[in-house]
Parts: C-alpha cells; structure tokens; sequence
C-alpha cells in the first residue's frame, strides 16, 4: 500500500482532494475523517495537519505527501524532497514592514523579523548573509510590530490587503514562489509512478483542451503553425475534395485567440471539447 499524506484542512486541502477524485482516488466524505483505504488503488490517505505532512514524509512514516513548497522548506529536513509541483495554492513569501521603515534586505540585520516560518526565514537570511533575531509565532503575524514584538514580519502574501491593512508596506525581493507540491521521503515506495502519471495527466486535462476544425488543406502548414499541438496535429481527409479535419491539443488559456486566427485564415466548424484526463 502506498501511503499518502493529505492537507486535513486549509486552502490547500479542498483542491488537494478534488485533485486526487480527479486522478481516480477514493476521497472521504466526512471532514473528520483522518485515514481512507483505498483496496482498489493500492493506497492509504492520511489526513493530517499541513504543516506535519513534510516532517511524517521525512521520517519515512509516509511514503509522500500533498503540502506546500513553503511548509515543506520550512521543516529543514533533506529527508523530504519536492517531486512535482502540482498548479495550485501559489502564494509569495514576503518581508513587510512599517511604511519608510526599510528598504533594503540589508536593513533588517540585527533587527527583529516575526513569523510563522521560522526555519524557512532563517535559512533564507543566513544565505543572504543577514543576522536577525527571528520571531517564532503560530497564525497572523501582522500584529507583531505594533505590539512591539518585532520590526518586521515575514509572511505568505496574496494579495498584501491583509498586511497594508496592518498598516505595513512589503519591502525587498521575494524570498519563495510557493505552491502545492507533491513530495516524497528518503526511499521511492511502489505505486509512486502510478500516481505521479496520474495527477500528470490531471494537470495536462486541466491547462488544455481538445481543438477540432475543418480547413482547406493547402492551409494546413499555415494552420499547425497557428496550434502546434503536443507533438503536432492529427489530420483526417473530409468527403469534400481539399478538406481536411484537423484535430489538436491547445493551452486552454489561448484557445480562444487560437480560435481566432485559425477563422480568419479560413478554418471552419471549430469546436473545443473538455480533456477529462490525459496519459501523455
């Protein structure tokens, strides 16, 4: 049995889950529901605490786990390493503080910086040369300056409403582009490529679509040229001499300007079809 560890709540948790119904996993249906048997899959989901899913995966409790790139980091633990970054609950690392308080990362040496990311800040820092007194906190950490508890914060941002809300300015470079990641422990246990090729082929039927159109076939290089597809189209001839049905993989972000150009260079009948999965 392959064991996997999944987020038991919080923003990762819901996508993490439809993710995996998605790749054909069994999913639970109770919230408190803490460990699922999968017999058909060959698998076990533990449902845990985000922040503990690196450091079970590390320790080889668990084979892999669903969690952030930014608690994984955190954790300072080797044992545990990214092997696919899976699309969603991106978010940004950033330094905030009091507006005009600082400006650069150097500012911050000797200071005192307040966060949840204790392991990931000092890591981060040390790299950078820059000594400070780090902040342990649990939660929100925008309160810390104004209580007098730090000078700075270091935390996830998404929009910063939060943090110029607290009256703080984000300030210096990005120190982590964080999103959901696929991780695994000090040994590869059977089953992992079977749900690497899974989610895979979740992601691919979620960034692209299928493209069908007709168009005469002294198009067609002007056409492939337009939507190259994965490897490249598939092309049918039509009953109508100098026809050809042509069918294609596109970015479903650009399928809507795909469509556009291949009208005006004289494509006919487009028609996009949702990919439910994909094994590429």
């Amino acid at each position: 049995m392959l064991r996997i560890a999944i987020p038991n709540k919080g923003s990762l948790s819901e996508t993490a889950v439809q993710m995996l119904a998605e790749a054909g996993y069994a999913t639970r249906r109770d919230s408190k529901t803490l460990h699922l048997l999968d017999e058909a899959n060959g698998v076990e989901f533990f449902y845990l605490r985000p922040r503990d899913i690196a450091t079970y995966v590390a320790r080889g409790a668990l084979d892999v786990g669903l969690t952030g790139r930014d608690l994984l980091l955190d954790v300072q633990m080797p044992e545990a390493r990214e092997i696919e970054a899976l699309g969603f609950g991106e978010s940004t690392f950033r330094f905030a503080a009091p507006d005009g308080a600082f400006r650069e990362l150097k500012d911050l040496d000797g200071k005192r910086v307040a966060t949840s990311y204790a392991g990931l800040v000092e890591s981060y820092l040390r790299e950078q040369g820059i000594s400070v007194d780090v902040v342990p906190l649990n939660g929100a950490v925008e309160s810390a300056v104004d209580l007098g508890v730090a000078d700075a914060v270091a935390d996830v941002v998404s929009t910063g409403t939060t943090l110029r809300q607290a009256g703080l300015e984000i300030f210096g470079p990005v120190m982590l582009k964080s999103e959901a990641v696929l991780i695994q422990g000090p040994s590869t246990a059977p089953g992992v490529e079977t749900l690497l090729r899974r989610l895979r082929g979740v992601l691919v039927a979620r960034r692209y679509v299928m493209l069908d159109y007709d168009l005469p076939s002294e198009l067609l290089e002007q056409a492939s040229d337009v939507a190259k597809g994965m490897e490249s189209p598939t092309v049918s001839p039509l009953q109508n001499a100098g026809w050809v049905a042509v069918r294609v993989m596109v970015k479903r972000r650009e399928v809507n300007r795909i469509m556009d150009d291949l009208y005006a260079l004289g494509a006919r009948a487009l028609l996009v079809t949702a990919i439910h999965n994909a094994r590429l």
